[in-house]
């Protein structure tokens, strides 16, 4: 064997020993949610009279061939990054928070912020819903820890950031921390020791600090990101923070901030872009790449000069350094939302909202492959997302 077959047998044995194979069904899920209540007409999105929203359990322990084990008749919705919903790291949980209810009014149809934070039990045969947590006004992203025992939820009109503690099927508010500013996703690192919240209208990232099951914010701490920052995940080794806008607009391309989170101090270190609109964004389990589904001008009016029918995804390269490197980009169908991995990080899953399905792809010789498999989807995906790691 060579010293260069030697050094990446190394990596995989090390790598091994600290993320054991998925054991049980529930460590093969990957959550999707599916929103009724906003359409996309010729002439743009619009709310729609609600329909039958549901949160599906994706089995995807044949990796390329995905399938639909349990449906839940929950409300979901497309307005907030589509990561509003993960699975504890044993399997056993699924939190997904509700952002806004649509009502009526007169002739229109209007959306107001939730509260609802869904506990689901997917261990049970077929999964089912547990408990209904009450929160905090349009909880959006949210993060659940590595330790499997805190959960946090980015509230976008509650201008704050939940935390809730997680004991066996028994999820429980612990606290609300106020940030001054809505904020739409959040991540926590690897070592639980800190978190990272996208405040998007300040175009900044909140740092909470994170003591057993205390959190706290020190806006002195706070860093300066791209124009609406509002998505954001972390390398599996803590190195790093990313965090994707979206506030170019139109058919313009979004930035990408990097943050080196070593240190008292975590900054940015560069700025970057994968193309326009990456709503949807996640981080590889091994950290050495990350996918961003691309809206493009998918979501745009018709008539407009940015539009396009489909959207693309981009694989980017995560360097020892934190850089990113664009490596290729591949055809996906209307409004791409979420973005998820399989646990061994050689699959990756896309819903398109407007086209009521979910591409399957492969990583095969350090790019992103199209493996021609398309999954049919009951609804419009607006949300996806797996295991926390």
């Amino acid at each position: 064997m060579t010293v260069a077959r030697m050094m990446i047998a190394a990596c995989v044995v090390t790598w091994s020993a600290v993320w054991q194979a998925p054991a049980s069904a529930a460590e093969t899920d990957i959550l999707i949610g599916l929103d009724s209540k906003v359409a996309y007409p010729p002439e743009g999105q619009t709310n729609v009279q609600p329909g039958d929203d549901a949160v599906l359990v994706m089995d995807v322990s044949d990796p390329a061939h995905p399938s639909i084990r349990a449906s839940l008749k929950l409300t979901n919705s497309l307005l907030g990054p589509p990561t509003n919903l993960q699975i504890t790291p044993d399997g056993r949980l699924g939190l997904v928070a509700n952002s806004v209810v649509t009502v009526q009014d007169g002739a229109v149809w209007k959306t107001q912020p939730d509260n609802r934070l869904y506990v689901i039990d997917l261990v049970a045969n077929p999964p089912k819903l547990i408990d209904t947590v009450t929160v905090h006004k349009q909880p959006s992203g949210l993060a659940i820890s590595r330790q499997g025992n805190l959960a946090l939820i980015a509230n976008r009109a509650g201008k704050s950031v939940t935390a809730l503690s997680i004991g066996g099927t028994a999820v429980k508010v612990l606290s609300e921390i106020p940030t001054g500013n809505e904020v739409a996703a959040v991540a926590i690192t690897p070592d639980g020791k800190r978190a990272f919240a996208v405040m998007n209208l300040a175009n900044k990232v909140a740092v909470l600090t994170i003591d057993g099951q205390n959190v706290s914010y020190d806006k002195s701490l706070d860093i300066p990101a791209a124009f609406n920052p509002y998505n954001i995940d972390i390398t599996p080794d803590g190195k790093y923070a990313i965090a994707s806008s979206t506030g170019a607009g139109g058919n313009n391309a979004d930035a990408l901030t990097v943050i080196d989170m070593a240190g008292p101090h975590p900054h940015v270190i560069s700025l970057s872009t994968a193309g326009a609109g990456p709503g949807g964004f996640a981080i590889s389990p091994d950290g050495h790449w990350a996918v961003a589904p691309l809206l493009l001008g998918s979501g745009n009016k018709q008539a407009d000069w940015s539009y396009t029918r489909n959207g693309e995804a981009a694989l980017l390269r995560i360097d020892a350094s934190g850089a990113l490197q664009l490596v290729n980009r591949l055809p996906l169908g209307a409004l791409p939302e979420g973005v998820a991995f399989n646990p061994s990080g050689e699959y990756v899953y896309i819903g398109n909202y407007i086209d009521k399905n979910l591409q399957v792809f492969r990583m095969t010789d350090g790019k992103l492959t199209d493996t021609k498999v398309t999954l049919a989807l009951p609804g419009q995906p607006a949300s996806l997302r797996g295991l926390a790691r």
